[in-house]
């Protein structure tokens, strides 16, 4: 009689571990198509375009991997909050061709941030989402 209740308590453990990445893998389907379509942009372009599907992601995901999906969405974050307080369109951006009357002090910011995007810290937290994906969800977070 104690096997069959441990073993019980053992199922019904296991299944509420499993409901956080079962959420977070269907979020990770429903992405799937809208960040395939945005990663098929230019760098940091494309990273942009993807943050609404990366805000997404993150707020599904399980605690595991909520450091990696925080230092993807500040990185990516802190590009488009330098462009947006520069009045700058990210499509349009040519860094060695800036627009006229462009601050000095807004291109550095929009550089700094750049940076950021190819730091070891992001370029390994995007990493550990994607392979989170295929490990857990069976699915790649883009085509």
């Amino acid at each position: 009689m104690l096997a069959l209740v441990l073993g019980t308590s053992w199922l019904v453990g296991c299944g509420a571990e499993e409901e956080p990445f079962a959420d977070y893998c269907a979020e990770v389907q429903e992405q799937q198509e809208p960040l395939s379509e945005a990663l098929a942009g230019d760098g940091a372009t494309a990273l942009l375009a993807a943050l609404p599907s990366f805000e997404a992601l993150a707020a599904a995901s399980p605690p595991d991997i909520a450091d990696e999906w925080r230092t993807l969405l500040d990185a990516v974050g802190a590009l488009r909050t330098a462009l947006e307080e520069a009045g700058v369109d990210p499509a349009s951006y040519d860094r060695a061709d800036p627009p006229p009357g462009l601050a000095q002090a807004d291109r550095d910011r929009i550089d700094a941030a750049a940076r950021g995007l190819t730091r070891p810290a992001t370029i390994a937290a995007l990493a550990g989402v994607q392979q989170q994906a295929r490990d857990v969800c069976k699915t790649p977070l883009s085509l």
